[in-house]
């Protein structure tokens, strides 16, 4: 089967214990993750072949990370090892009750931010594949990785691969002065597949959202659907959107759900509700990596979509950035399987 690749940054997590505050302890619990590292471990961990690219401090903290990707099936023999150049960082706070997750960025001057066009040879990279994997995160860290991510869905897309983008705005990124739009709709003519939630289409691509209340019914699809709609209709590249429904009810209870406009209609997931988060990080990413897997593995789009929605629900039953769980361990939830009773 051919290789899915994933471009990006991957960073050392260090979060506090269990739902303690910063430094309430003097303790950090030392991972790694980043937004398409934990896509491509997701998809290594359902059977896909999948290869990861990025760029990594050639040390003791970016070899271990290398080895992780490793560990889990993941192939980097892409990744660039520099002798310049950092590992980035995030602090992680999990959150509880009424009490949001706090996330703290160190990641300037990391070796990902410094690679700019040039820096991969993409046509050697994508021998053999038929995806490409990207986020709206990797283009806010600087201008060099904007222009290399623009590279590599330029290069991809004249490769013949399809191209997804996870536009995943993150507003503590844009700091290099330029907006998000101003960079990200470049990007969009080499797109086929947009993955995103409402507010990372109107901050991403400075589309206006229609008036979404979540607790309605018809009225909120129809918004949505009004939403991707016009989001295929600005870039004819893009021939599906997926767009992720989250209910934050609590730090620990949210309401979890998506659609889906593609070449076969508009299509709505089923709902979770998901009570007792362990860990809610990385689960747009599983989402994104389900929804991967499930367009290729399954011929119906309604199916593909309730593969992503009860992939990245499980994730949140899972401490880390990486979604560790299998297919048929998704298609025992999608089949109702939610009493959590003991597997002999």
């Amino acid at each position: 089967m051919a290789r899915i690749i994933t471009f990006g940054e991957i960073m050392l997590r260090l979060k506090s214990p269990g739902q303690e505050r910063f430094f309430q302890s003097p303790a950090l619990e030392a991972t790694f993750g980043g937004g398409e590292a934990n896509v491509a471990v997701s998809l290594a961990h359902l059977g896909r072949e999948v290869s990861y690219v990025t760029a990594v401090p050639d040390n003791p903290v970016g070899r271990a990370a290398l080895s992780c990707l490793r560990g889990y099936g993941v192939d980097v023999s892409a990744v660039r090892q520099e002798r310049e150049g950092r590992l980035g960082i995030y602090f992680f706070e999990n959150g509880s009750c009424a009490r949001p997750s706090v996330v703290v960025y160190d990641r300037e001057e990391s070796c990902i931010s410094r690679c700019g066009a040039g820096s991969f040879d993409w046509q050697r990279i994508f021998e053999g594949a038929h995806w490409l994997h990207v986020s709206g995160i990797t283009p806010a860290i600087s201008q060099a990785a904007a222009d290399a991510t623009l590279e590599a869905m330029e290069a991809a897309q004249g490769a013949g691969l399809t191209v997804s983008v996870d536009l995943n705005y993150r507003k503590k990124l844009w700091k290099y002065g330029k907006s998000a739009p101003e960079v990200m709709v470049p990007l969009m003519e080499f797109c086929h597949v947009v993955i995103a939630n409402e507010e990372d289409i109107q901050k991403s691509l400075g589309i206006a959202a229609p008036l979404v209340d979540v607790d309605s019914g018809h009225l909120e699809e129809e918004s949505y659907r009004q939403l991707a709609e016009r989001v295929r209709e600005l870039y004819p590249t893009v021939e599906l959107v997926a767009i992720t429904l989250r209910e934050s009810h609590s730090a620990d209870s949210n309401g979890w759900s998506a659609v889906l406009l593609g070449m076969g209609g508009f299509h709505r997931s089923k709902k979770y509700e998901i009570a007792d988060i362990v860990d809610r990080v990385g689960s747009g990413d599983a989402f994104a990596a389900g929804l991967i897997y499930g367009l290729q593995e399954f011929p119906e789009e309604e199916r593909a979509l309730d593969f992503a929605v009860a992939a990245s629900c499980l994730k949140h039953t899972i401490p880390g950035d990486f979604n560790l769980i299998t297919k048929d361990e998704v298609l025992a939830l999608m089949a109702g399987g939610v009493s959590g009773r003991v597997q002999r």
